[in-house]
């Protein structure tokens, strides 16, 4: 049976994973076992892979990206380049902690820019776009602009990626989509229709 995905001959791939159909695994990458990569995901040079990850379909992840067991990325979660996941909060050289991970989920359609770090056991929620070298420390809500060290929530993203900007009712619509955005009571941000 031939493979339904493409793997560069310099990747590794270990036994029990599952490579959806149409992903693409470039140089030096190494996808460890018991992995799961949704269909159309692009894997780019250098990357791990940690055992027991869940990519959801279409995940981007760019070079130099290590992704730890423990984190699951749903569908269109887009990893820039040399962005961090940490999976232990106290980790020591000395200290086996292999039974201490803690699960980070990064919901669908988030962004997290270049060289960001994602402190484990932080839920990023749907379309949040955390900031190029941001460190985040906390839980980011849907739609939230995360930025700066330690991250810090500066507005809204819209699910196209164009930062919101909201009238005296509490309405954004985005530049490109169209599509209506409201800022609640709670300081949450839902998308209309």
């Amino acid at each position: 049976m031939e493979k339904e995905f493409f793997a560069h001959e310099t990747a590794v791939i270990d036994a029990g994973c599952t490579i959806g159909k149409g992903s693409k695994i470039w140089h030096f990458t190494h996808v460890m076992s018991d992995c799961v990569i949704g269909e159309q995901c692009n894997l780019g040079q250098n990357v791990v892979i940690s055992p027991q990850v869940k990519l959801g379909r279409n995940v981007k992840v760019q070079n130099n990206v290590s992704i730890y067991t423990g984190v699951v990325c749903e569908d269109d979660v887009f990893l820039g380049p040399s962005m961090v996941f940490t999976n232990v909060i106290n980790p020591r050289s000395h200290i086996l902690r292999r039974d201490q991970y803690m699960q980070t989920l990064v919901k669908r359609g988030a962004s997290i820019g270049a060289n960001a770090t994602i402190v484990c056991g932080n839920e990023i929620g749907e379309f949040a776009f955390i900031g190029a070298g941001a460190v985040v420390t906390k839980p980011v809500p849907a739609y939230a602009l995360v930025v700066g060290n330690p991250g810090r929530l500066v507005g809204w993203m819209s699910e196209y990626g164009h930062r919101l900007h909201f009238d005296d009712n509490g309405i954004a619509v985005c530049p490109e989509s169209h599509e209506k955005y409201q800022l609640t009571d709670e300081g949450r941000v839902i998308k209309l229709g």
